[in-house]
């Protein structure tokens, strides 16, 4: 999978993804928002990002990207955030990704997908 690791989350995590034969890339830093969707949306990637803005449908509707993933992870501590992410990725196919939006928090993972 390709995924778009925003800059505030772990730097750490990309190679986590890497080790896990993903294809992961930083956020460039101070992008803003809208940019760090499009950025996303360009390239066919998973966005992963602590960023609450990007759970707003109606700004960033997950319908138009290959997939949000929210991390709702406090503190935002590498082994949690990890953990939920695999949990995720070791149910969720590759496919059925794009236009969902998902959120990690410190029990898993939670799909906010509208139906």
């Amino acid at each position: 999978m390709r995924f778009l690791v925003d800059e505030d989350v772990d730097v750490r995590l990309i190679g986590v993804l890497r080790r896990l034969g993903h294809d992961a890339r930083r956020v460039p830093s101070g992008t803003q928002n809208g940019a760090v969707i499009r950025l996303a949306q360009e390239d066919g990637r998973i966005l992963i990002s602590r960023d609450a803005d990007f759970t707003d449908e109606g700004r960033y509707p997950p319908s138009r990207s290959a997939g949000i993933i929210h991390v709702d992870i406090h503190p935002p501590r590498l082994p949690p955030i990890t953990s939920a992410l695999k949990a995720l990725l070791a149910v969720t196919p590759e496919a059925e990704f794009a236009g969902r939006l998902f959120v990690l928090d410190e029990t898993g993972y939670s799909d906010f997908s509208s139906p």
